[in-house]
């Protein structure tokens, strides 16, 4: 099991990996380092009036209007794009694995839609994305990118789900270039998928890992600046089964496929 713990992130800083308080930690870094603003991403505590889902802190991420990153080989500035976004250091060539995150958007979060906006995906060393989670014209939409274009785009979650509420997300994936992968999606303890697909779930050769926060993709689309946004993120999970995730996982292990 692997599961991010906010406390030790905060302590470190965001200078370099992010980890869980044992060597079991689900490890973290920025995606893409250079430019990332302060408060793009940030510990906050139920004490202080911040949603929390468990514990007591929780994730918030916010992109503003030029919050565009930068690498060797990329840069957010030059291809019409905003981020603020973390990205596992444990990658997974292929296999079944389980994933869990909760998320947070606030009563208030604009939609910016036709701009894409990004909270989570699947992407691919030296690939191609291969899933995201995508806010669309609201709500929470899974976006299946497994031939390097949108295959399946679905609604899991309506505008009115998301806000001033937390909602958990369960992964159940077979990484597999072949027929026998899958992908199923269960929300808020729900014991049949929202989602469900099956056949190949990533490239050959390729590693899948896990990226979330915030990123907005073609933010020229309505032209001028878009407003600041916010989501928060709790419970972050990673594991071989799921029972693995966590004891106090809100879904029943024992009647999800």
């Amino acid at each position: 099991m692997y599961k991010v713990t906010i406390a030790v992130a905060a302590m470190l800083g965001l200078a370099g990996c992010l980890s869980g308080e044992d060597t079991h930690g689900w490890s973290f870094t920025k995606s893409l380092p250079a430019n990332f603003k302060g408060y793009g991403v940030q510990t906050v505590a139920a004490a202080d009036g911040y949603p929390v889902r468990s514990g007591k802190t929780s994730q918030r991420f916010e992109v503003r209007a030029g919050d565009c990153s930068y690498s060797d080989d990329w840069s957010d500035c030059d291809n019409d794009r905003e981020r603020h976004e973390l990205k596992s250091v444990t990658d997974w060539l292929g296999g079944e694995r389980w994933y869990h995150w909760s998320i947070y958007l606030p009563a208030d979060y604009p939609n910016i839609y036709p701009v894409k906006v990004a909270l989570g995906q699947f992407h691919q060393h030296r690939g191609h994305v291969v899933w995201m989670f995508q806010n669309n014209n609201g709500g929470y939409w899974v976006d299946n990118q497994v031939p390097g274009y949108t295959k399946d785009f679905k609604m899991i979650l309506t505008d009115a789900d998301m806000r001033g509420v937390w909602n958990d997300i369960l992964v159940h994936v077979n990484w597999s270039d072949g027929e026998d992968g899958y992908f199923y999606v269960y929300v808020n303890g729900e014991t049949e998928p929202r989602y469900a697909y099956t056949g190949q779930t990533k490239s050959t050769g390729k590693k899948v890992y896990y990226k979330y926060g915030l990123y907005r993709s073609f933010v020229s689309r309505r032209g001028g600046e878009e407003p600041a946004q916010v989501v928060y993120y709790d419970d972050l999970f990673a594991a071989t089964t799921c029972a693995g995730l966590s004891e106090n996982l809100r879904f029943d292990c024992a009647k999800i496929r």
